[in-house]
């Protein structure tokens, strides 16, 4: 896993890294970690922490983590 966060694909803002959330992957059952990153601009998306190759999700629930 980089330690770089991406710019937000959203409004291209820098973002950063807000922590884990344990989550069922329910393509495979398993219990995993999402990684989470925000903006300034008050977008939160993350991506599960054991596939960063994969592209970022809209987090479903921003609310929560902001």
């Amino acid at each position: 896993m980089t330690d770089e966060a991406p710019d937000c694909p959203e409004c291209s803002e820098p973002m950063k890294a807000g922590g884990f959330v344990l989550s069922k992957r329910e393509e495979d059952g398993r219990r995993v970690c999402r990684s989470l990153l925000g903006c300034a601009g008050g977008h939160v998306w993350w991506r599960w922490a054991d596939r960063p190759y994969e592209p970022l999700e809209d987090c479903p629930v921003p609310e929560l983590f902001r």
